[in-house]
């Protein structure tokens, strides 16, 4: 417990830093993991002070987890039947689009650096590493917009579109890893390939749906505003709980994915329910401690040590490079096609280029490669990177998309009023 004070405590006094360099409270907290974490404070051994290793931070993963829950959870309720009929289109085309260009770039990148180079990369760990270019970290983007209150078609369809690029970078990822196992092992599993990832994706969606219709149900039998917010935190850690479950049907694998299962949720909850606007503001204020401390541990899992890996570093800077470059043309040209405002147009492809969790799960499967290792080193150096420099870009694009409005200094303290004396004679 020392330890998570410690982390929350240490994030919220680096904020205090960054906002006079006028970067985003998500640096701040990713700093200060990074500063806590093994590789640094942590190396000095001293017990709560830090975290001692990355092995203590895993450990903590039901916090993390629970974290990017309630994070898709609130950008599934941007998903409202209203909204989706003006920008439903536009978004799914652009999610879509910009997520392939991004995959097929990456792997033209290291393919090619595959047939130069055979001893560098093999071409198994090129075709997945395109597939995990793909993937969007929801949660850097959406503290960016929560901070600085950022509002307008920019901000909107930037969380539908990073809402919708999980699907897909699934989709990606699921047939890329199964065309690479194919290749390592001689043998094409279409289970794998095709009806895994579909099955993964309409459980989710159905577990979602029914958590969230559920939730209506039951949130109607209360009026207290505390017993509404208690009963809504309740329903997300089942659907983070429940996200978990894995099971066989047959030769079947099947499983859930927590974003998209909790997303639906909040999709489903958001469109069926006349009061959740008010209810998703207190959900909201509720776990503002919880996502520093996600962004913090967060920090704290980077390893720092894959830098000193040349071969790493190469292809790192490649990944990022390409990755970056399909992020923006990608979105470009698909806001082209759509017919988005020069402002989308021109600022949707930087925001797009924060990456973590997601991408991580993604390094985590893709271990069974027997280029495996170098999948993962290379995916947490790029992580490293996107997430320290991710959501200032975000907010930079916003800024001059005129979505922020610069406020100046804030407090919310107010002054405590002395009660009336009330004479007891």
């Amino acid at each position: 417990m020392i330890c998570l004070a410690a982390a929350v405590i240490g994030g919220l006094m680096m904020s205090r830093l960054t906002k006079k360099l006028n970067l985003p409270a998500v640096t701040a907290y990713l700093v200060a993991g990074l500063a806590l974490g093994p590789f640094c404070l942590g190396a000095l051994g001293i017990k709560g002070f830090g975290f001692q290793s990355l092995e203590q931070v895993e450990g903590l993963s039901v916090l993390t987890k629970t974290a990017l829950g309630f994070i898709a959870f609130a950008m599934g309720s941007e998903f409202r039947l209203h909204q989706l009929k003006s920008m439903g289109a536009k978004a799914i085309t652009i999610g879509i689009v910009q997520a392939v260009v991004t995959t097929l770039l990456v792997d033209g990148v290291l393919v090619c650096l595959h047939l130069l180079f055979p001893q560098v990369i093999s071409l198994p760990a090129a075709l997945v590493l395109g597939a995990i270019a793909s993937a969007t970290a929801p949660a850097a983007t959406l503290m960016v917009v929560r901070q600085y209150k950022a509002d307008g078609p920019l901000t909107r369809l930037l969380l539908l579109v990073v809402a919708i690029d999980d699907a897909v970078g699934l989709l990606l990822f699921s047939v890329s890893f199964g065309i690479a196992s194919a290749l390592e092992s001689g043998a094409v599993n279409v289970l794998g390939v095709i009806v895994e990832p579909l099955l993964e994706i309409l459980l989710s969606v159905g577990l979602g749906a029914i958590i969230g219709i559920l939730m209506d149900r039951v949130e109607h039998l209360f009026h207290s505003g505390s017993k509404r917010l208690t009963l809504s935190v309740a329903f997300v850690f089942l659907a983070v709980g429940l996200s978990m479950l894995k099971f066989n049907i047959g030769p079947i694998h099947c499983g859930f994915s927590l974003l998209l299962t909790c997303m639906m949720a909040g999709t489903v909850f958001c469109n069926v329910c006349d009061t959740s606007q008010e209810l998703m503001e207190r959900v909201e204020k509720w776990t503002v401690p919880l996502n520093v401390l996600f962004f913090v541990i967060s920090g704290a899992e980077l390893d720092l040590q894959v830098i000193a890996n040349p071969i790493t570093l190469l292809i790192g800077v490649l990944y990022i490079a390409s990755r970056s470059a399909g992020k923006y043309f990608g979105a470009w040209g698909s806001c082209k096609l759509s017919h988005c405002t020069p402002a989308v147009t021109k600022h949707l492809g930087i925001t797009l280029l924060p990456q973590a969790g997601v991408a991580l799960g993604m390094a985590l499967t893709a271990a069974a490669l027997a280029d495996g290792a170098l999948v993962r080193n290379v995916v947490l150096f790029s992580v490293l990177v996107y997430e320290l420099v991710g959501p200032a870009l975000t907010k930079r694009s916003l800024l001059l998309a005129g979505e922020i409005r610069v406020e100046g200094k804030t407090s919310s303290r107010v002054t405590d009023t002395p009660r009336e004396h009330i004479s007891i004679h």
